[in-house]
């Protein structure tokens, strides 16, 4: 790590990593397997981190391992059309039906960036609606928060983004249809598109309300403004049709990435035929990544996408459900006021202050259980999590959970 701050900001290459809210230093990672990551110092960890999201297999998974092995000996790179992307893009549109077309681009980040570029570009509108604690990557029109107004004008939330870049992104509240309805309102036929996570896991695990996916789905609709559904997270962890399956709403665009990829850096973004038809080369949007369609993540993401049977989508549920109450248990024995949030095999344990949880995430990581180091991000479970896992993270918890009242 000495070396590393030598080279990067806070010695890492995405700020999370740092350990900035729960204190101490990284864990450097030489090797994983499985649902166990093994640190520079020889410490095995039960990981629930997953890389963000994407690791539902667990970590070297010898079936993704092998695909990827097979298409690197092939080439790398090719910069033109290959059929592992033909074949991952059948994957997807046969999975998600609201998905007529789609491209492939190399991060979720790039992926929301060109969506709502899309969206402008079909609708012929400049503003966008993004909900509050939703995280969409860090494109400068993404990165805001609420104004002071009642017009949800956004304010920027990082140096460098300039309050015109900011100017036409509106915010309201997740959860709020109300707060929704009164900028379509106050922004008539100006707003191309709505843009949320359909379950919030930027801010922890944020359940969406009962027709709260659905008012939207109405409001946008209403108001011929597309509805943006970014599935990064939920998209293949919620079950094979994702969030938009789980809840039966249909969005007009859809952003994807982790699990797509099965690892490997990947984005994608797609949605009805006629929207993605503005998309260059058949339309004026443009849009290009020379790495994009990389023949090594389409291989490890068609890889994973086999593995994700239904029988595979119930184990995480019901390992999820265990995991959920004992948990709960563990803390109540403890005499801590949390809340656990659980949607599938996403979940977050909420403490009343930032501190009390930094004490718990070190109580778990001094037990051998890697945590996502902030309580606003999830937890992700894997196929590989058996039950020694949850055996060890629950008997850690009860013994975490007294520690975090300790001052």
């Amino acid at each position: 790590m000495a070396r590393a701050e030598r080279l990067f900001p806070g010695g890492v290459n995405s700020p999370v990593r740092a350990f900035r809210p729960v204190g101490g230093t990284p864990r450097v990672i030489e090797r994983a397997q499985g649902a166990r990551m093994w640190d520079a110092d020889g410490n095995e960890l039960i990981d629930y981190i997953g890389s963000w999201g994407p690791m539902i297999l667990g970590h070297a998974h010898p079936e993704v391992v092998a695909a990827v092995g097979r298409a690197a000996e092939k080439g790398t790179s090719f910069g033109a059309p290959n059929a592992l992307e033909v074949g991952l893009g059948e994957a997807i549109v046969a999975a998600m039906p609201s998905i007529e077309r789609l491209r492939f681009v190399n991060s979720g980040t790039e992926a929301a960036m060109s969506a709502l570029r899309v969206a402008r570009g079909f609708t012929g509108r400049e503003k966008v609606i993004k909900l509050a604690g939703g995280y969409h990557g860090h494109a400068d029109a993404l990165l805001v928060r609420a104004g002071s107004s009642a017009s949800g004008i956004a304010q920027p939330t990082s140096a460098g983004v300039t309050p015109a870049t900011a100017a036409d992104t509106l915010v309201a509240p997740y959860n709020d249809l109300r707060s929704v309805a009164n900028l379509l309102s106050a922004h008539p036929r100006q707003v191309a598109a709505v843009i949320v996570e359909p379950v919030a896991a930027n801010m922890g695990v944020v359940k969406p309300a009962k027709g709260y996916l659905e008012g939207l789905r109405d409001l946008t609709s209403a108001d011929g403004t597309l509805l943006v559904f970014d599935e990064v997270i939920t998209g293949f962890r919620l079950g094979r049709g994702g969030a938009q399956e789980r809840y039966g709403v249909r969005p007009d665009l859809t952003v994807l990435g982790k699990i797509i990829g099965g690892g490997l850096p990947v984005g994608a973004y797609g949605g009805r035929a006629d929207v993605m038809s503005k998309v260059a080369p058949d339309g004026p949007v443009y849009q290009a990544g020379t790495l994009s369609g990389n023949p090594l993540a389409m291989a490890a993401g068609l890889a994973t996408l086999r593995r994700l049977t239904p029988e595979l989508y119930g184990r995480l549920e019901e390992y999820g459900a265990v995991l959920e109450a004992g948990l709960k248990d563990a803390a109540h024995e403890a005499d801590v006021e949390v809340q656990v949030v659980r949607v599938a095999s996403l979940l977050t344990v909420f403490f009343d202050d930032d501190a009390r949880f930094a004490r718990f995430f070190r109580a778990m990581l001094e037990r051998g259980v890697l945590l996502p180091p902030s309580q606003q991000e999830a937890w992700f479970l894997s196929a590989a999590h058996g039950d020694a896992e949850l055996r060890s993270t629950l008997v850690a918890a009860r013994a975490a959970f007294r520690e975090s009242v300790n001052a």
